[in-house]
């Protein structure tokens, strides 16, 4: 089979470059004023259309996007309109905010923002502090899913929970996957008081489904649901995988539901981490239907749906021989379970790490979860301006890796072509163990200029 090429990312349609020109105008992503009082007074312009359709909403340090996209398709096949908001993007903006599984058009992007272009300049003349990039995009997506219009949204916490922009929304499921330390500037380093931040997205009445957690942070959310009057679900108790079996292009499952015990689900992600974040989908998809004591949802759109589940940039395989996957793992909780992925499901007799991290992040932990696996790692860069530099990455690295292991590289476009070209050298094994390997991470950014590199559409 012929291999893609690398090539140069491409640029955007004109459509969607004109509304990121304006976007970028405000604070970016990584600049936040913790409040709800910009985006509550949007929607309130709007008429309120986060209200007109229940909401699934996910929070959580690592996972959501994939059990996002793994609920999208849950209920999309079960028979309901699905509207989908998560970040960040791998490629395009317009991945943020998807209808029918599929990110909306550039031109339909456009559209949202400038409907919604002069109630954002009314809240900007009100408030001492402008609109971020974040809030209006949060606004684009609540009223494109009204005008959709949807059934239900699945939506993604940004950062946090309790202040993120999306916590407008009162959510009927409050899905949270694993905590753990990450963005410390804005959320401190106390996972009891990162929990606290993530509890804040469950509302009177929800039913809350809880991946597995460290005690602490299991007893903040515990007490936040009591308070709440929610019911809660535990991954390990109500609902969980209990049996995975690798296979070779995913893994088989066999997962206990709110409601039954699923079996025969194959699902086409790698990781044991995927098996858990299905069992989480799922358990929130019945809790959305009402499923339980022994009423579960359809075997047969079950197996449907999770058979179509896509999730670019999560341990995604974008070449064979040598065979080359993204991850965008970007804080130590990723790394381990990519490192953990790469060991378990995977035999390579060489191992090669194309690493570019952002200079906000713990880049010399996330180096030690890897160190294990990789056998030679690229250091290299994206060309974000947060991206951190190299020298100051390659020096972390050397703390972690020998000097022969270690190879630097300014360019990410360089240091995949050397990555290839260095695996192309590498012979199979016996006993079917594969020759060379390639992951690119470190973040959502390398992995998302790579994907583009690899002639990968945005999905």
């Amino acid at each position: 089979m012929t291999q893609p090429s690398v090539r140069r990312e491409d640029a955007a349609p004109a459509a969607l470059r004109a509304v990121e020109v304006e976007l970028d105008r405000r604070w970016p992503e990584s600049r936040i004023e913790p409040s709800l009082t910009r985006i509550a007074a949007l929607v309130d312009l709007l008429g309120s259309p986060q209200r007109s359709y229940p909401v699934l909403h996910i929070a959580g340090t690592n996972g959501k996007t994939s059990v996002a996209r793994m609920l999208d398709v849950l209920l999309s096949q079960i028979g309901l309109r699905v509207g989908r908001y998560t970040s960040p993007h791998l490629q395009w903006a317009t991945e943020r905010i998807s209808l029918d599984g599929a990110p909306i058009s550039p031109e339909r992007y456009a559209e949202a923002y400038h409907d919604i272009e002069p109630y954002v300049a009314l809240v900007d003349a009100k408030s001492p502090v402008p609109m971020s990039k974040f809030e209006v995009l949060t606004g684009m997506a609540f009223a494109a899913f009204a005008d959709a219009p949807v059934d239900a949204a699945v939506v993604e916490v940004g950062l946090g929970g309790s202040w993120d922009a999306t916590n407008v929304v009162d959510g009927a499921v409050a899905a949270i996957t694993p905590v753990a330390v990450d963005h410390v500037n804005y959320l401190g380093s106390d996972i009891a008081g990162i929990a606290a931040e993530k509890a804040g997205i469950i509302k009177p009445g929800a039913v809350v489904v809880l991946a597995r957690q460290p005690p602490e942070v299991a007893q903040v959310i515990a007490a936040r649901s009591v308070e709440m009057d929610a019911t809660v679900a535990n991954e390990g108790m109500e609902f969980g995988v209990l049996h995975r079996d690798v296979a070779a292009c995913g893994q088989q499952l066999r997962l206990q539901g709110l409601g039954g015990v699923y079996d025969e689900i194959f699902l086409p992600l790698h990781g044991a981490h995927q098996s858990r974040n299905a069992a989480l989908a799922l358990a929130a998809a019945e809790a959305f239907f009402g499923a339980g004591a022994n009423r579960s949802l359809d075997i047969d759109a079950v197996r449907d749906a999770f058979a179509t589940v896509t999730a670019p940039g999560r341990l995604e395989r974008v070449r064979t021989a040598p065979s080359v996957f993204l991850d965008g793992a970007h804080n130590p909780h990723g790394a381990r379970a990519l490192a953990a992925a790469l060991r378990e499901d995977f035999s390579f007799r060489r191992l090669i790490a194309v690493v570019g991290v952002m200079r906000d992040k713990d880049a010399r932990s996330i180096l030690v979860e890897l160190e294990p696996v990789a056998d030679e790692i690229l250091i290299t860069a994206s060309s974000s301006p947060r991206a951190m530099d190299v020298e100051d990455l390659a020096a972390a690295a050397r703390t972690v890796f020998d000097e022969s292991r270690l190879r630097v590289e300014p360019q990410l476009f360089g240091a995949i072509e050397t990555a290839i070209a260095s695996a192309a050298e590498v012979e199979p094994g016996s006993e079917g163990i594969l020759g060379a390997g390639i992951v690119i991470t470190g973040s959502v950014v390398t992995v998302g200029e790579a994907r583009a590199m690899f002639g990968r559409e945005p999905q």
